[in-house]
């Protein structure tokens, strides 16, 4: 069986999707099953800079010339039994047999997270996730989301959750602070950074003064709610998975207070270094997190009640450490890539 693999995403974002088809992709190559032969098919051009035009030009390219033309071609010349869009449907298949990972509906539930390219772009894309043969809900909160606002049948879904895959050495950065809290995640509204700066706000008001606040990730230009970023905050941008790593190790706790997640990987990521995890319990979260986290209210008291809970119990901090260490053994990107297998076979023997 020979399966093109859309990996797209590896050039296109630093995000949670990118880290899922690395992490399939990984499982993929450790199963190395004798039967199936994978392809990636990518436009290899990277296009992480938000500076225009040029990302708008090489979004242009890549979805309406590359997917369109160049794909299609590279699909009938290599002879593809199967279709595996990683990221909802940019190539059209047909007559190849396609399998879409649906990550989540965000587009549905909060549109105002994203671009008007991305929406109008997007939503065709979701539109064509009920065509495909088989669709993978990278959690049971998403699959349910799929059968309730597109309408796809249980039979067509398989949850398949994600893996976790931290780097193997870590580094640790020369002027790391002795103490801190940490975020991580793509800086946009929907990961709700305004509530911890109201929680650090209130805080100082009270005369409490807060351990800083280390972020990381892509920050988006022109986020009307990011604000003006606090005195205490240190925005790292994009960083190693070493560094990463150092800093899961090292933080008091990751803070999460995420409004909506088809899974999310850092709070995995952050139980499988033994480091705290404070979040809500809101959308797939308590799927992932199970009872190995602290879930907060998302209300600026009930988080801040959650942080000082861990903050003043050392044993409380023990306790999520260890149970994080073996929430996260129950995932891993060999089990991802099994049951994608798994999937993919089942879709190929459907008449």
């Amino acid at each position: 069986m020979r399966i093109a693999l859309d990996t797209n995403a590896l050039y296109t974002t630093r995000a949670g999707v990118a880290r899922y088809v690395r992490g399939l992709l990984t499982g993929l190559k450790e199963l190395n099953p004798a039967d199936i032969i994978i392809d990636e098919l990518a436009w290899p051009v990277e296009n992480f800079s938000y500076a225009q035009p040029q990302r708008m030009l090489k979004t242009v390219w890549r979805e309406l010339v590359w997917a369109r033309w160049t794909a299609r071609k590279r699909l009938r010349n290599t002879n593809a039994d199967l279709l595996h869009s990683t990221a909802l449907s940019l190539v059209s298949a047909p007559p190849v047999r396609e399998v879409v990972t649906l990550h989540d509906l965000a587009l549905l539930r909060h549109p105002q997270r994203f671009r008007k390219w991305q929406r109008r772009s997007g939503l065709k894309r979701l539109q064509h996730v009920a065509k495909a043969d088989h669709v993978i809900a990278v959690s049971r909160f998403t699959a349910d989301e799929a059968m309730a606002l597109l309408e796809i049948p249980a039979r067509q879904i398989t949850v398949v959750h994600h893996g976790v895959n931290l780097a193997k050495t870590e580094r640790v950065p020369a002027d790391l602070l002795p103490e801190f809290y940490l975020f991580v995640g793509s800086l946009e509204p929907g990961k709700n950074l305004d509530l911890l700066r109201q929680v650090w706000i209130a805080a100082k008001a009270r005369g409490d003064s807060l351990p800083p606040l280390i972020v990381v990730g892509a920050r988006w230009a022109g986020v009307a709610t990011e604000g003006e970023p606090l005195s205490d905050w240190h925005y790292l941008g994009h960083q190693s998975d070493e560094i990463l790593l150092a800093l899961y190790r090292r933080a008091r706790a990751l803070l999460f207070p995420s409004l909506y997640e088809g899974f999310g990987l850092p709070v995995l990521e952050a139980m499988a270094a033994g480091c705290p995890v404070i979040c809500g319990r809101v959308a797939s979260l308590p799927e992932v997190g199970s009872d190995a986290v602290i879930y907060a209210e998302l209300t600026e008291p009930g988080f801040y009640r959650a942080m000082q809970q861990l903050r003043i119990d050392d044993a409380l901090a023990a306790q999520m450490r260890v149970a994080g260490l073996c929430r996260s053994t129950d995932f891993s990107w060999q089990q991802c890539a099994r049951e994608t297998i798994a999937v993919y076979r089942t879709t190929m023997e459907q008449s």
